[in-house]
Parts: C-alpha cells; sequence; structure tokens
C-alpha cells in the first residue's frame, strides 16, 4: 500500500553556473544583498530576508514584530569566494537542505556556482518551482554585480 508520505519527492538537487561580468568583491557583495535586505520574489515582492555572515549565523525571513522564517544556519562562509548554509529553507516541514555558492575569480570577471541539494518529504509544488526560484535569485545576484561594476 502506498501512503501519502511515499508519493512525496524524497530529494532535490540543483546545480546551475552562472558568468557575472564583475570583479569577485562585487559579485561576493550582491550575493550578500540577494540573500540579504534585496531579497524578493520573481513576481518583484519583497521577501525581507537576514542573512548573519559569519559560521553559525543565522538565514531568516523577517516579518517584523518578532515574527519569521528561519530558513537555515551558515555553514561555511570564507569571503569572497564561498557561503554554504544548511536548513529547512523555505520548506516547512521535515526536510534538510545544503546550499553552496561558490565563487571563482576570473580576471575581472566571476564565476559563480551553485549547489541546492535536499532531502525529505518534498512538497511537490515546492520542487516544481525551486528551480526557477534560484535562476531568478542568480539573475538578480549577476544583474546588481554588473551594474555596480
Amino acid at each position: 500500500m502506498v501512503t501519502a508520505a511515499d508519493q512525496n519527492q524524497t530529494s532535490l538537487y540543483i546545480e546551475r553556473t552562472i558568468e557575472i561580468a564583475a570583479p569577485i568583491q562585487l559579485a561576493y557583495e550582491s550575493l550578500l544583498e540577494q540573500l540579504g535586505p534585496a531579497s524578493e520574489m520573481p513576481d518583484g515582492t519583497p521577501l525581507p530576508m537576514k542573512l548573519e555572515a559569519w559560521p553559525g549565523g543565522r538565514w531568516f525571513r523577517d516579518l517584523g514584530e518578532g515574527a519569521g522564517h528561519f530558513w537555515g544556519t551558515v555553514q561555511v562562509i570564507k569571503p569572497p569566494t564561498l557561503i554554504e548554509i544548511n536548513g529547512p529553507l523555505f520548506m516547512s516541514y521535515p526536510v534538510m537542505s545544503h546550499m553552496q555558492y561558490r565563487l571563482i575569480e576570473k580576471g575581472e570577471a566571476t564565476t559563480l556556482q551553485f549547489l541546492h541539494q535536499a532531502i525529505g518529504n518534498i512538497d511537490p509544488s515546492h520542487a516544481e518551482h525551486v528551480t526557477p526560484g534560484w535562476e531568478y535569485q542568480l539573475g538578480q545576484i549577476k544583474q546588481r554585480a554588473e551594474q555596480s561594476a
């Protein structure tokens, strides 16, 4: 017999690489902005996030007045080349995610490698929308960095 829990997707694996026509420091600063105060949904709706950019720091959605949603913990941070975060991210159910942003200097440009892996009872609608959501976020990082260059 198949139960509803058995029907849920149990893993996600998303890997993307983008080229940014900006120095690594600008790309890194743009990444921090996107993970924090500049975060927004693909439709432009603000998504107020806070990132405590140190090992053990929290990454959370700040709804004000003590309300919010914990997304993860900074596992690794090596400015300006690496940020790793683990936690449930946008999923409020039994799941664990690991997310990695690796920046590689290429002269006056930067390669950003993004990886999101998750395991757990992943809601099918989340699985469907997560890739376009991350692609939007990566595009925002690229746009912000290149406009600053």
